[in-house]
């Protein structure tokens, strides 16, 4: 052989083995997240679920490729959005809201799913217990249906001349509107108040809820624990505050941003707390053997400048009980 066709036929082999050593490497692990809400208004979700994630070891675009599919609101999108990621052969399922976690149940018993729920999940079927899943379901149960009477409790030690409070529920979240009701309902007997419960399935019945509220003189509103709500934030704070209406909200962001007040747990890190998890079932661990993690710590957030502007003073009781105020 020609020293020069030699040295052309070595050339080309050398540049084809990059190639190869390409083909040979095993594809990124994929997993699906399933959100109700839009990409617009749960970048923070994203956020923490990644943070997770990347605690044990995964990240996105270097080890790992995630699918997304986003609900955008319309709850009845979502058996479809989770039969597609069935069908995408994905890894694990991410969920974060319990309409979503219903549905990814419903459309798989073989690929992992790991959840953010605020519906007790031994109740709705999820799991056979809180230590012992026993299926492909596990995650954090962020208990909003189990303290909703503490944050009408709150809410009226603020204003204990009420006698009726407000309450604002997404019907087609069934499962946890009918839970924080029932709680909610015997919550307000217990304080001799009347519970004026308010449904709103998408962000044009705001302002007809809050309408019926003014014309019912409730002295306060406990905004429900919902996607629709959390994603909609700055509206309902701007409602609240027009109106001059106390509102008790869940998240500490929902305070942040400034409404009056919000108990409830730290609900990014309980979300990072599902990458974790969902990264130890990419390393092999069963959902079935993971048990399902319920918070520890609970935080009341109150907002003086937004209690200013509503004419109100802040009771010194609830100021020692709040874990942080912003003024």
């Amino acid at each position: 052989m020609k020293r020069r066709k030699f040295i052309t036929l070595l050339g080309g082999a050398a540049a084809a083995w990059p190639l190869a050593a390409r083909a040979q490497q095993p594809a990124l692990p994929v997993i699906g997240y399933l959100e109700a809400g839009s990409l617009e208004k749960t970048r923070g979700n994203v956020a923490a679920i990644r943070r997770g994630l990347s605690d044990t070891g995964y990240v996105e675009g270097r080890n790992l490729s995630i699918e997304y599919r986003w609900a955008e609101d319309r709850l009845e999108r979502l058996p479809a959005l989770a039969d597609d990621l069935v069908r995408r052969q994905v890894a694990a399922i991410v969920v974060t809201t319990t309409p979503a976690v219903l549905a990814a149940k419903a459309a798989t018993k073989s690929i992992s799913i790991a959840v953010s729920t605020g519906a007790d999940p031994v109740e709705t079927g999820l799991v056979a217990s809180l230590n012992r899943p026993g299926g492909n379901i596990t995650g954090i149960y962020n208990l909003n249906t189990t303290v909703e009477s503490k944050r009408l409790e709150l809410l009226h030690e603020l204003v204990p001349a009420a006698t009726s409070i407000a309450f604002l529920v997404n019907p087609t979240n069934a499962v946890i509107a009918a839970a924080q009701t029932r709680e909610l309902q015997v919550a307000a007997r217990t304080r001799g108040v009347r519970l004026l419960v308010l449904n709103a399935s998408d962000p044009s019945e705001f302002d007809a809820a809050f309408a019926t509220i003014v014309l019912e003189r409730a002295g306060g509103l406990v905004v429900g624990t919902d996607a629709l709500f959390s994603n909609r934030l700055d509206e309902l704070i701007a409602l609240a505050v027009r109106n001059q209406l106390p509102a008790m909200f869940a998240r500490r962001d929902a305070t942040v941003a400034g409404g009056l007040m919000s108990y409830g747990t730290d609900y990014f890190d309980a979300l990072r707390q599902v990458g974790v998890y969902t990264g130890r079932i990419l390393k092999g661990e069963k959902p079935s053997d993971l048990p399902v993690q319920a918070p520890t710590k609970y935080e009341l957030v109150i907002n003086l400048k937004t209690a200013k502007a509503l004419g109100l003073e802040m009771p010194p009781t609830l100021l020692a009980l709040a874990d942080e105020v912003i003024e």
